[in-house]
């Protein structure tokens, strides 16, 4: 059984700007095996402990969750608007077919930003539009693993109102 988000809200004193939800769509666990000739050879692993060193030094609490599941995916992001400041995602391939991820972005009210390890518009026809990219606040892709760091330091920035 897929491990689910907690639905527990925790207490209002916990509500903080410096907290993330990192999340991480279908396959993306497979990461460092799966084509490493496109997604290359850094595992989901190492790039949560480099996303938490990198928060820790922008001083952002990164929580990370991984599913396969949609359903799952949409409880993370409707959780995350009682405590999070925003939200960084690789939706993975539900980025290019799930209007119900796109309508659960914009119902939480987060500023997000969609990451992808690939340049999607040098892929397949099918990766060339993106169903979440509209409903955040940017997208940074095809960088490898560091496309996630951009987007962290990205949102970092606009939680401090840098713009």
């Amino acid at each position: 059984m897929p491990k689910r988000p907690p639905r527990t809200p925790p207490p209002k004193s916990q509500v903080s700007q410096s907290k993330i939800l990192v999340l991480h769509g279908p396959n993306l666990n497979l990461l460092g095996l799966r084509e490493p000739h496109i997604y290359g050879s850094a595992t989901l692993a190492d790039i949560d402990d480099a996303l938490k060193r990198e928060g820790q030094a922008l001083g952002l609490e990164v929580h990370i969750f991984q599913s396969n599941h949609e359903g799952h995916l949409i409880d993370a992001l409707q959780d995350a608007r009682i405590w999070a400041a925003g939200v960084l995602i690789n939706p993975g391939g539900y980025t290019y077919t799930s209007v119900a991820l796109r309508d659960a972005i914009t119902a939480i009210g987060l500023p997000t930003v969609e990451v992808h390890l690939t340049n999607t518009d040098a892929r397949e026809d099918f990766r060339h539009k993106s169903l979440i990219a509209p409903v955040c606040v940017g997208s940074i892709r095809g960088f490898g693993w560091r496309s996630y760091l951009l987007g962290l330091h990205a949102l970092a920035g606009i939680l401090k109102g840098e713009g």
